[in-house]
């Protein structure tokens, strides 16, 4: 099946509840609609995933940060500006559009414009951003291949659609700008010394103290 009747088969079934393991720049994503509540909790359950834990979110434009984000720092445009679309997740303040089993009932939100045609294709198509969380069992490494997806979870995801993820299996960095500090949650792809560059500010570890790398 060619790559855009893939991306058209994906939606279809989005739009009805269903979850689709998609290729993004880092590793295989489960996408499903983030406001379909029950498709969100399925995934939860596919992966084994605890509830109350946020899952961050595709956007398929920088601009719609706006819709899903409020009181946007100045740190967080300088960021997005050099490094959206790329392997970034920022942990920004929700907008009251987020639903609470995204968040896990808190009150910040991580949203990523993935450097990928197949996910931002599919969030412009669905006309909402998608879940995107990694394609694998919780504890269990991530996968970046559609046959990998399918080794592990076959028969539990509506579809797979083939192609090409991130080579090196980083996952994306995840920054809290949240606060009055930008803090690194998860260190992947992009480095700390480029965030505190561009942010001007130094970048604290979720642990407390700067992160040095």
């Amino acid at each position: 099946m060619a790559l855009q009747d893939q991306i058209q088969t994906a939606v279809d079934l989005l739009k009805r509840g269903g979850v689709v393991a998609i290729p993004t720049d880092t590793l295989y994503g489960l996408a499903a609609d983030p406001l379909d509540e029950d498709a969100v909790r399925r995934i939860f359950r596919l992966k084994g995933r605890l509830a109350g834990n946020p899952i961050p979110l595709l956007l398929s434009d920088p601009e719609e940060v706006h819709r899903w984000a409020v009181r946007i720092p100045e740190s967080a445009r300088r960021l997005t500006d050099r490094l959206w679309p790329g392997p970034l997740t920022l942990v920004l303040r929700r907008s009251e559009e987020v639903p609470d089993v995204v968040t896990g009932g808190g009150n910040t939100v991580g949203l990523r414009v993935p450097d990928h045609t197949v996910p931002r294709s599919i969030s412009r198509l669905l006309g909402a951003p998608l879940t995107g969380t990694s394609a694998n069992r919780t504890g269990s490494p991530g996968l970046s291949t559609a046959h990998a997806v399918r080794c592990e979870l076959s028969g539990e995801v509506d579809f797979v659609v083939d192609g090409v993820s991130g080579q090196d299996g980083r996952p994306s960095t995840v920054v809290d700008l949240s606060g009055d500090r930008p803090r690194i949650l998860r260190r992947g792809a992009v480095s700390a010394a480029e965030i505190e560059s561009l942010c001007g500010l130094a970048v604290e570890s979720a642990g407390g103290g700067t992160v040095t790398q």
